[in-house]
């Protein structure tokens, strides 16, 4: 079995590491944390095909150094980051559930009024580092409504699975279901 699945993304060459989810499936995991030179070319890539926005949002927590990036490599002050749990200065909360297949459990994702304040009547721009089942797109999508934010786009650097299908996402590389082998699925 491999250890490792290589890529080439944002012009990089990286070798992911291979994760079992199930004795029939793996995945090869993409973790932006740490990788500086990874973080600046993705965000650079992904800024060139980006809608016009005033404000990135993204799920805590891997998309966080992206739109961190982003945000600042195209000169904006601000981004949002939905919680997984709401912290003591969070004011006036609003959540939603999803499901990832890479947590094991439930997870909520929650903004406070604050930050709902900042996307009402704005044009927000949806972005995670990898969209797999698009369970954690569809959560920061419906607080984004919920807030009174206009979606203007959904982005990540990677599309997993059969999100390299969605019409409804920008994404720079697709990222094939692996066997249990490291094999690619068919």
């Amino acid at each position: 079995m491999k250890e490792f699945f290589p890529m080439k993304i944002a012009g990089l060459e990286r070798n992911l590491p291979i994760c079992p989810i199930n004795e029939n499936i793996s995945i090869a995991a993409f973790v932006l944390f740490g990788d500086v030179e990874m973080t600046v070319a993705a965000a650079c890539e992904l800024l060139k095909v980006a809608p016009k926005h005033d404000i990135i949002i993204t799920a805590e927590a891997k998309g966080i150094p992206l739109v961190h990036e982003m945000a600042k490599q195209n000169g904006e002050s601000t981004y949002i980051v939905a919680r997984k749990i709401a912290k003591l200065y969070m004011k006036d909360v609003f959540e939603v559930e999803l499901h990832s297949i890479t947590t094991a459990k439930q997870q909520t994702l929650c903004i406070d009024s604050t930050e709902a304040e900042m996307m009402k009547d704005k044009n927000v721009l949806i972005v995670d580092d990898v969209i797999s089942t698009g369970e954690s797109l569809r959560a920061v999508e419906k607080l984004v409504l919920k807030a009174g934010g206009n979606i203007v786009g959904k982005m990540a650097v990677l599309a997993e699975g059969d999100a390299h299908l969605r019409d409804d996402i920008i994404y720079l590389e697709y990222l094939p279901l692996l066997n249990s082998d490291g094999s690619v699925k068919e």
